[in-house]
């Protein structure tokens, strides 16, 4: 099964409706974690650990330290970002189809970008 990590400033709006869609999802939220408060790089670290995608609005600087991970050949399961502002009930259904459409594993080293085009 896919395991999420929504980042700390991540539409709990969503987090909700992912879970009403489907109870058994895995996710945690940053904030639940020792990482409230913590830095980019540290979050992707504990993901990669972890093996959790990132779920995240941070467009402007989780890209730029996802692709320095891949670039050193440390792991990274993978980021899903979330244009703020976007249709909830949109991401929501974007961000399952990802899921249920992906194998475990299949999203590493990989960014994508919701809403899906």
């Amino acid at each position: 099964m896919i395991k999420l990590l929504a980042d700390e400033n991540f539409d709990n709006t969503i987090i909700r409706g992912l879970l009403r869609r489907q109870p058994n999802i895995d996710i945690i939220r940053v904030q639940d974690t020792e990482l409230s408060g913590a830095n980019d790089p540290t979050v992707l670290a504990w993901a990669a650990k972890e093996n959790r995608i990132l779920l995240t609005h941070d467009v402007a600087t989780i890209t730029r330290y996802a692709y320095e991970r891949i670039a050193k050949e440390q792991a990274m399961p993978g980021v899903i970002e979330v244009v703020s502002g976007s249709q909830v009930g949109r991401v929501i259904e974007d961000i399952l189809m990802l899921l249920e459409c992906s194998f475990d594993g299949e999203l590493a080293d990989q960014i994508y970008y919701l809403p899906l085009p």
